[in-house]
């Protein structure tokens, strides 16, 4: 399933104002954008490396836990780049990693209006997750 149709799933189900979804390259211990429904602000191949608070890389990727910043504190506190994903009319979030064997292959990050998002919502978006597993595993062999 490309990544485009995992988006409109998403959008689906839980709505979504912004997505994007971001490679795991442990190597270099980076994230890669590989697709954004915002291109011109979040643009395919951007790497995020420290613009994330500590305990999340350790929460989704090793972890392999969801994130959830309900609220526009909650994204402050976790993103250096709050003021865009503001700018946006973002203010609440989801960070869903995408699991494969046992391995974290990268996240679904799933933003809208402040107050849109739940636990619930949060349940939805964890069940979405594996529809990106082929893709980023294509991803991967290609960068290989």
């Amino acid at each position: 399933m490309s990544l485009s149709t995992v988006e409109e799933r998403v959008r689906d189900t839980i709505g979504v104002r912004l997505f994007t979804v971001l490679a795991w390259v442990p190597e270099r211990k980076a994230l890669r954008r590989v697709h954004s429904s915002h291109p011109a602000e979040y643009p395919v191949g951007g790497e995020k490396t420290v613009e994330v608070a500590a305990g999340w890389l350790e929460k989704c990727i090793t972890a392999q836990q969801p994130c959830f910043g309900p609220d526009r504190a909650a994204v402050r506190e976790i993103f250096a780049d709050h003021d865009l994903i503001e700018g946006l009319g973002c203010g609440s979030i989801i960070n869903v990693p995408v699991i494969a064997d046992g391995r974290t292959l990268g996240v679904l990050n799933i933003l809208d209006a402040e107050g849109t998002y739940d636990d619930n919502a949060v349940v939805v978006a964890e069940s979405l997750a594996p529809l990106a597993v082929s893709a980023l595993l294509d991803l991967e062999k290609e960068n290989r």
